[in-house]
């Protein structure tokens, strides 16, 4: 379990080091060519900790409902992606215990199975590569993830993204707002890079 007091103490640390590690998806105990039966998910901040998960083929089919039917647009697909990221958050915490994970840092801080911004965007990178490979993305593909930061944004945060297939407009796909089994955040990434989260929607 993480002290608060520790955690306090190596905020600035983080500030420094958050940027340089963001777009880092590749690790020794990290699947970067994630099924549905064996893929990785990180919590406890800064993927301190790493489970791997194996999904039924009923919680697969259950998690992915919401794409089961083609989307009539990428804004109704983008909604689908949210259910569906939101579906699988659900069931994997009730394997991993970061069911327990609540939004954003500060409140669930100290807490076992909690999640910071590079644990959501790895899990969130990972749920919607898991879904492409699956054919259920039909009007975006999978994007590098992004960070932002600066003196009007606050602390750098990182987010997994989509692309929309011919406008090659690029989306924030952001979980880490949201209690564990809510539907992530979705912005233009322009609008995410200049500070937007949930609160001013």
């Amino acid at each position: 379990m993480l002290n608060k007091n520790r955690y306090l103490a190596i905020l600035p640390v983080l500030l420094v080091t958050v940027p340089a590690r963001a777009e880092l998806f590749v690790r020794d105990d990290i699947i970067t060519a994630p099924t549905p039966e064996a893929f990785s998910v990180c919590f406890d901040h800064t993927c301190a900790s790493v489970a791997g998960v194996s999904l039924a083929p009923d919680e697969w089919r259950a998690a992915t409902l919401p794409l089961q039917q083609p989307a009539a647009s990428a804004l109704a697909e983008r909604t689908a992606i949210a259910e569906s990221i939101a579906l699988l958050e659900a069931i994997v915490g009730r394997y991993t215990g970061t069911h327990r994970d609540r939004g954003r840092n500060l409140p669930g801080i100290g807490q076992a199975g909690q999640l910071d911004c590079i644990d959501e965007s790895t899990n969130s990178t990972t749920y919607l590569r898991l879904l492409e490979r699956d054919g259920l993305l039909r009007h975006h593909r999978v994007g590098k993830r992004s960070t932002r930061f600066g003196l009007f944004v606050g602390m750098p945060h990182t987010t997994a993204v989509i692309v929309e297939a011919g406008s090659e407009r690029r989306y924030a796909v952001d979980s880490w707002f949201l209690d564990n089994g809510q539907p992530p955040f979705i912005a233009e990434i322009e609008h995410w890079k200049a500070g937007a989260a949930p609160d001013d929607h």
